[in-house]
């Protein structure tokens, strides 16, 4: 008899029979991910971009697997997740789903951080500090260079919210992780969240987050670099605008000089 899954609400329920239902043909491993790849690729290639062609058939090839009926099914578990996402945004949804379904198993015998204690953590870095360094400047980065699914930011955007800190336009969100289908499950949850920032898919110890400026405002362009659709609000533009400013002088001051006093 297989172990018994432990669900929490209808959301994960819905999304599990749905789930199951795809299943037969292919492990619950390979539909859970065909359905996280093909969430990911649908959110980020409604805003174009240079990689939008590549992804797509990256897409296409997950998407051929199945029937027109099929497909229908895989869109019916992200609009769960994203309705899940606005009724309770205070939860790690697709990690905790990874972990009750015992897909981790088939993964790569990694843990993910229940998210209780990505709260505790996040409550602990929110400090005054913080809180002044948004009204000095207007915004902070935070960054996490193992992100798994996105536990530790979500948590962080949730304890901003709670401490009056609107985190779509004061945070910027770099995370990272080696493995695709957790930078995949982190980016749909960072993009139904409302984080602005990116996904950085690849090595954190061989091959960091990269970015023209300090900050990580703007990254050198990569499709390992997924953006989110906040990474492109009016209020980021601008700061992109004024950071590409700034580096055009510094670079003019390295060639040139600076000017005599």
């Amino acid at each position: 008899m297989g172990k018994a899954i432990r669900l929490r609400g209808e959301c994960q329920k819905n999304i599990v029979k749905l789930l199951d239902g795809l299943c037969g043909r292919y492990s619950r491993w390979e539909v859970w991910q065909d359905f996280i790849i093909m969430s990911a690729i649908s959110i980020a290639n409604v805003l174009g971009g240079p990689h939008k062609e590549a992804r797509e058939r990256e897409y296409m090839n997950h998407a051929s697997r199945y029937s027109s009926k099929e497909l229908e099914a895989f869109a019916q578990m992200l609009a769960e997740v994203a309705m899940e996402m606005e009724r309770e945004p205070d939860q790690d949804l697709l990690g905790e789903l990874f972990m009750a379904l015992g897909l981790s198993n088939e993964w790569k015998g990694q843990f993910f951080t229940p998210y209780d204690i990505c709260r505790a953590m996040a409550a602990m870095n929110l400090g005054e500090d913080l809180k002044s360094q948004i009204e000095e400047k207007g915004w902070v980065s935070v960054s996490d260079p193992a992100c798994g699914a996105g536990a530790l930011l979500l948590a962080f955007a949730n304890e901003c919210k709670r401490n009056h800190i609107n985190y779509q336009t004061s945070v910027f969100f770099v995370a990272q992780d080696i493995d695709f289908l957790a930078g995949c499950m982190c980016y749909i949850q960072m993009s139904l969240l409302g984080c602005p920032g990116y996904v950085v898919i690849d090595d954190s110890i061989l091959h960091p987050a990269q970015s023209y400026n300090e900050d990580g405002l703007i990254p050198k362009n990569s499709p390992n670099v997924w953006l989110t659709p906040m990474y492109f609000r009016d209020v980021w533009h601008w700061r992109r605008i004024f950071a590409q400013l700034d580096l055009i002088t510094q670079t003019k001051e390295r060639t040139h000089g600076k000017p005599d006093m």
